[in-house]
């Protein structure tokens, strides 16, 4: 019963120890625990999953007159989707961390071929 959330008697019902939002602790998991460690092995995957994506952008695209290397979303769909079939969630992982930019909130494959993607 002390680990029974819905139990009636509140002396044996477990409280959690964290709830209040301003705690910098408030929705982690515990410290050193088999779900902290997937979370940061789970972090670490996607990381790298960027850090290729940006590879075949640099590898496939073009460089424009800025000097920053561009390639279209058709172009790099194709060319990425062998590797991963995330393309569109690791490129706007990619871009929420600042290495790339293209037009829009989402990428759709076919309707948004034609949107140039750039390595920043």
């Amino acid at each position: 019963q002390r680990k029974n959330p819905f139990s009636n008697d509140d002396r044996l019902a477990s409280k959690p120890a964290h709830t209040q939002r301003g705690d910098p602790t408030y929705g982690r998991p515990p410290e050193g625990s088999r779900t902290e460690q997937r979370g940061k092995d789970a972090h670490s995957h996607v990381g790298k999953e960027v850090e290729e994506l940006c590879l075949i952008i640099r590898r496939t695209g073009e460089v424009g007159e800025d000097g920053h290397v561009s390639v279209t979303f058709g172009q790099l769909f194709e060319t990425y989707v062998t590797i991963s079939n995330k393309v569109v969630g690791i490129l706007l992982r990619a871009r929420k961390h600042g290495l790339v930019h293209f037009e829009g909130e989402m990428l759709w494959q076919g309707k948004d071929d034609d949107v140039v993607i750039t390595l920043l």
